[in-house]
């Protein structure tokens, strides 16, 4: 399990649009991962919530790592959905994903996105997707 934990860390580590938002891999394990994103204005659109597409980033990402780390290594998305369910307001998001199935080539995952307001947790989010093994 470490090993795939180091994996984990690696490939999330080379991921350039990560880094560049600022998110974080705060856990995985084989079929889940959670990332974490700390709020900035320049990721907010004009009404002052969380932009609709740094959701969905989260919701791919997440999605990706839980399938990937289902089917024990490289994994690509190969469709998803996401639900806005309510505005992002807050100073955190955690995107929490899991694989509900996997074989040995697809897993279908899981995603549940929270804005942490106030120490409050709030669910603004939920996805649904399909990963193959690369």
């Amino acid at each position: 399990m470490d090993d795939l934990q180091e994996f984990a860390r690696q490939v999330f580590a080379s991921q350039p649009f990560s880094q560049f938002l600022g998110a974080q891999l705060a856990s995985s394990g084989p079929g889940t991962a959670e990332l974490r994103l700390p709020v900035v204005d320049q990721l907010k659109q004009q009404h002052g919530f969380v932009h609709g597409g740094v959701l969905s980033y989260l919701a791919d990402n997440a999605i990706t790592f839980a399938g990937g780390l289902a089917l024990g290594g490289n994994a690509l998305t190969s469709e998803y959905k996401i639900n806005y369910l309510k505005p992002a307001l807050g100073t955190l998001l955690i995107a929490r994903a899991q694989a509900k199935s996997a074989g040995k080539r697809q897993a279908v995952c899981q995603c549940e996105i929270f804005a942490v307001q106030d120490g409050e947790e709030k669910l603004c989010a939920v996805a649904l997707g399909t990963v193959v093994a690369a």
